[in-house]
């Protein structure tokens, strides 16, 4: 008898850890079927009670599996759609998940981060190499960012600004945890503008100030004691403010020829002409002029130039602003040669000068607007600052360019470009 008791306990023990054994394997599948979002299928070889509670915990777990494979394939095509809609927005967008893996970002962020190319699935941090948008980053994901934030992104010797606007959406995998959108707007160009533009309104008023407080200070003199004043006092106090406002005439009369030329419609009146010619009948009637009768002028043009199609009129003005430039800033008895010839299809003219020469860190900036090497000397002569402006805009228009070379004590050489006939333009 008590052998057949052991024997029974025996079995029961057996077969108490066959069941454990199971239970063990098809919990072991059960977590590798859902980690693998793969069906887990019934298994015969559970016996007892415990087969029911098995089919229902498996059922269960197929229907979740089955449901997160469904929503995974939804938000994988939501994310298809929303990439192939923003493909061509200008605007860079930018999706997170909670894990801070990219997963999206349309062609357009590659233009504000060049090294960011094939980065979905990759962690932000790792492919985005910007703190000021990292901090960004972060801050919208603890929900304590402002809705829009302007930023400075230095990649390498570029610099780009943004004006970056975050927010948190819901998760398109069905996952907990909310994702993070970004919308990156590129304002560089809208910054550099401004930038133009105050520079224009601090150069404009401080040129248009000096020759306002001569005239201002003159006419108040004069006011003040023109009875009682010697004539000799009263003719230079006129004649200073004659100076003055003349001066005053020009820079005005420069301000709206660069808006025209600036605008919509700059007025060209292209036809076709010779440009040795031109420049041989400019230079015979810059040479009767008083400053530059101490200077020799020439002109030396290849033969059998061909034609090109210009405004005779602009194109003249950009000659008499680079003699100018050179007479001014040029000894007397300096000579000055105007040289034309062909390079390829384009007509090539240089002004140059046996000067004094410019320094290297100034001939970036020479076509700049208002811009002088020697502030003082310009004002003297006359200069408004916006000669080289307006050569620079003229040749352009003619879709042609414009260079400068030069080296200290060796003189100076203004180039500018413009298309042989029959060579397409820049407007026509």
């Amino acid at each position: 008898m008590s052998y057949l008791i052991i024997a029974v306990l025996g079995l029961g023990l057996a077969v108490a850890l066959l069941n454990l054994r199971g239970y063990r394997r098809r919990a072991r599948e059960l977590r590798q079927a859902i980690a693998g979002r793969q069906p887990c299928l019934p298994d015969d070889e559970v016996v007892g009670s415990a087969a029911g509670d098995f089919d229902l915990l498996r059922r269960a777990a197929n229907d979740l599996i089955n449901e997160s494979v469904r929503l995974q394939a939804q938000g994988s095509s939501q994310l298809a759609q929303l990439d192939a809609t923003l493909g061509s927005v200008q605007e860079a967008v930018l999706i997170v998940d909670p894990d801070k893996r990219v997963r999206l970002a349309n062609p357009a962020l590659v233009a504000i981060f060049p090294h960011a190319r094939d980065i979905i699935g990759q962690r932000v941090e790792v492919v985005l190499h910007s703190l000021p948008f990292l901090d960004y980053f972060e801050a919208v994901r603890a929900g304590r960012a402002a809705p829009r934030q302007e930023m400075e992104i230095v990649e390498g010797k570029s610099s780009t600004w943004l004006e970056v606007t975050g927010t948190l959406v819901s998760p398109l995998d069905g996952r907990p945890g909310p994702w993070t959108l970004f919308v990156l707007h590129d304002i560089t160009r809208l910054r550099r503008l401004e930038e133009v533009r105050r520079d224009f309104v601090a150069n404009v008023s401080h040129e248009l100030r000096t020759p306002l407080s001569v005239i201002k200070g003159c006419v108040e003199t004069l006011v003040d004691g023109h009875r009682t004043m010697p004539v000799e006092d009263c003719e230079r106090f006129l004649l200073t403010a004659q100076r003055h406002t003349e001066r005053l005439h020009s820079i005005l009369q420069d301000l709206l020829v660069l808006s025209r030329l600036e605008s919509g419609d700059p007025g060209l009146h292209r036809e076709r002409a010779s440009l040795s010619q031109l420049a041989g009948r400019v230079i015979a009637e810059y040479r009767d002029r008083p400053a530059a009768r101490a200077h020799q002028i020439e002109l030396a043009a290849d033969a059998a130039l061909p034609d090109t199609e210009i405004d005779v009129l602009k194109i003249t003005q950009v000659f008499e602003n680079l003699l100018d430039n050179a007479v001014k800033y040029t000894p007397a008895g300096s000579r000055v040669v105007v040289q034309i010839r062909l390079v390829a299809t384009e007509i090539e003219v240089a002004v140059r000068d046996n000067g004094p020469g410019i320094p290297a860190a100034d001939l970036p900036r020479l076509f700049e607007r208002f811009y002088r090497v020697d502030k003082g000397r310009s004002r003297e002569q006359g200069g408004t600052g916006l000669g080289l402006s307006i050569v620079k805009h003229i040749v352009q228009l003619h879709g042609g360019r414009v260079r400068v070379e030069s080296e200290l004590g060796k003189g100076a050489a203004f180039f500018f470009t413009l298309p042989s006939a029959g060579v397409p333009m820049v407007g026509a």
